[in-house]
C-alpha cells in the first residue's frame, strides 16, 4: 500500500513538472527571423505577466484598415531588470515597435525594441533558443 501511494505521488509530481515545459516555446517555433516588421500604432494594453509580456497595439494601415496586433516581449523579470515597469507603455500612447512576425502570418509578433513618443527606447525582446542576438 505504501509503495502504491509513493508511486502515485511520484507520477503526479512528474506530470506537474512537465506542464511548464509544454507551455514554453522557442523563438523559432513561433516567429520567423526572416520576416522583420516595423509597427507604428497606439497601445491598447500592456501585460507584464508570466511567462512572456504582451503589448497590444491598434495599427492603422495605409488603406485605413484597423488591425489589432499582439507583440510578445521577454519575461517580466527580464524586462524589469531592463528598466520596464507596469506603466512604461500606458494605453493610448503612440509607439514604434521593431520585431519579427509570427510564422502563421497572423497579427502577432515577437518584439525587439520599442520606441516611445519621447524618442527613448526599451529592449523588449526574448533571448534564448532561436531568438536573434542582441548585437
Amino acid at each position: 500500500m505504501r509503495l502504491r501511494s509513493l508511486s502515485i505521488i511520484f507520477c503526479t509530481l512528474a506530470v506537474a513538472a512537465t506542464i511548464p515545459a509544454i507551455a514554453h516555446h522557442s523563438f523559432a517555433a513561433e516567429f520567423d527571423i526572416n520576416r522583420p516588421i516595423s509597427l507604428d500604432g497606439v497601445v491598447t494594453r500592456f501585460e507584464l505577466s508570466n511567462p512572456h509580456s504582451w503589448l497590444h497595439l491598434e495599427i492603422t494601415t495605409e488603406a485605413g484598415e484597423k488591425q489589432q496586433w499582439q507583440v510578445e516581449g521577454g519575461a517580466p523579470n527580464a524586462l524589469i531588470r531592463r528598466g520596464w515597469t507596469r506603466t512604461s507603455v500606458p494605453a493610448g500612447i503612440q509607439v514604434h515597435v521593431e520585431g519579427f512576425q509570427a510564422r502563421d502570418r497572423s497579427f502577432r509578433a515577437s518584439g525587439r525594441e520599442i520606441t516611445l513618443p519621447d524618442g527613448s527606447s526599451l529592449f523588449m525582446g526574448s533571448v534564448g533558443i532561436g531568438a536573434p542576438s542582441t548585437e
